[in-house]
């Protein structure tokens, strides 16, 4: 992504690029393997990291965001009042757990949802298996949401470094992916063995959004080297996952576990939460569906239903 030998052009021209990094109003796209800095047009700050985007040139490095190509995904967190958009285009999620600390279902839970309304496929990464003795309290806790159908791929990044990557790149090849996780499941040594020069494109990323400093605030993309082709997302760490945006119908189909039993139930409009011979409170009482999935679920309705935006 250096600017070495690129003939730089001025005068207007409309460009297309990729975001690669967002903080605030502020973008760093990708146009050729030149990193320009970016704004939209007013206030508008619907930019995600991993669009494709129309740009009017206005110097030798600036551009303003004119508009955004379709997307195919969108990945995004919502509280009561704003929403956060994450990534777009995206096809593949990995959620970054560990055998310590300990990791969230309700955070681990919140982005499966998030993944299953946005037609994303989801993965989970159980890194530090070289700690033993918590090991196999995490496998059991990952069981969950293994026997839901979702892959899970133990690797030791501290310890194991190359197998690691022996395992991952196969599933990033190709793919437009993004990581996330809470601080200290050990994502960023993830990443920096699989992109060895994420710290050099942190730093042109910073250089570009003219942050003055090197800072891990923002997310950003990395091109995955070698010949495969497919890149990263990177998110900042975060511990709370809100999905105010998702509707009562869009969140019963998001819950796999919830899917052999929907249309089972004796009401068409069943909301699964106190009605009588209902499907899923039937399926929980026999253990079929987690205790903790349905508590989640309910909350996520009690979510749904204070949204304010």
């Amino acid at each position: 992504m250096s600017k070495a030998g690129k003939q730089v052009r001025t005068g207007g021209e409309d460009l297309a690029g990729t975001v690669v990094a967002a903080h605030g109003r502020h973008y760093v796209v990708d146009v050729d393997g030149q990193l320009m800095q970016c704004v939209t047009r007013g206030k508008k700050t619907n930019v995600a990291v991993g669009d494709v985007v129309h740009l009017q040139r206005t110097s030798a490095d600036q551009a303003v965001i004119e508009r955004i190509a379709e997307r195919t995904t969108l990945l995004y967190r919502s509280d009561q009042y704003k929403s956060k958009l994450l990534a777009a285009n995206i096809t593949r999620l990995f959620i970054v757990i560990a055998t310590e600390p300990s990791f969230s279902d309700d955070l681990v839970s919140r982005a499966l949802v998030a993944c299953e309304a946005a037609g994303i496929e989801a993965h989970l990464i159980l890194n530090k298996v070289d700690v033993e003795e918590p090991l196999a309290r995490a496998r059991e806790r990952a069981a969950l949401y293994t026997g839901m159908g979702y892959p899970l791929h133990e690797v030791s990044a501290r310890t194991r470094p190359e197998e690691a990557v022996a395992v991952l790149k196969p599933l990033l090849a190709g793919q437009s992916s993004i990581f996330i996780g809470q601080s200290g499941m050990g994502k960023s040594s993830l990443i920096n063995l699989l992109v060895p020069d994420a710290d050099i494109a942190v730093r042109e990323i910073s250089e570009a959004l003219d942050t003055g400093k090197h800072t891990t605030t923002f997310t950003r993309l990395y091109r995955l080297p070698g010949d495969a082709g497919g890149n990263i997302i990177d998110s900042p760490g975060f511990q709370e996952f809100g999905l105010y945006h998702l509707s009562e119908g869009m969140l019963e189909r998001a819950f796999v576990d919830f899917k052999p039993y929907l249309g089972g139930c004796k009401y068409y409009n069943c909301r699964h939460l106190a009605e009588p011979q209902c499907a899923i409170l039937q399926a929980v009482e026999e253990g079929k569906i987690a205790k903790l999935r349905h508590e989640l679920y309910a909350q996520l309705l009690h979510e749904s239903a204070q949204t304010l935006y």
